[in-house]
């Protein structure tokens, strides 16, 4: 796949990240669109939609906690302790960028994850259980 960044002045270093960064949203997005889709369905809902605020609204909170799940499980297999629960998912996407740079493993790492964060059953609403809740087995 080539560079599509807009401004290829960068050093082979910027260009890297900037790829890994693309790759590393689309995954990301195609793991929180796929749990909010499944999240209706087991619920009956319907289809979420891309203009509807309450959708975008759950797909944040779906992106938020899978970046904390990543954070978490990663970042603690890379010798690095958890990004603060309140930091902002931007600080949390740049981290994941760097531990997919660094970690030998890093996308087997995110594929099982993301099949884990998937496979969970969703609660009322289609939201999940709190990270700690999980961490720890909590309901």
């Amino acid at each position: 796949m080539p560079f599509r960044h807009p401004d290829r002045s960068h050093d082979l270093g910027t260009r890297i990240e900037h790829e890994v960064r693309e790759r590393l949203e689309e995954a990301i997005d195609f793991v929180c669109l796929e749990a909010l889709v499944k999240a209706r369905r087991d619920a009956g809902g319907p289809a979420p939609a891309a203009d509807n605020p309450a959708d975008r609204a759950q797909y944040e909170a779906h992106v938020s906690a899978f970046l904390r799940l990543l954070d978490a499980e990663i970042g603690t297999t890379a010798g690095t302790p958890p990004i603060a629960a309140e930091a902002p998912d931007a600080r949390l996407l740049a981290r994941q960028v760097s531990l997919a740079r660094t970690v030998p493993d890093y996308w087997q790492q995110f594929e099982t994850l993301s099949a884990r964060y998937l496979a969970e059953p969703s609660t009322s609403g289609g939201e999940r259980r709190s990270l700690l809740a999980r961490l720890f087995g909590r309901a």
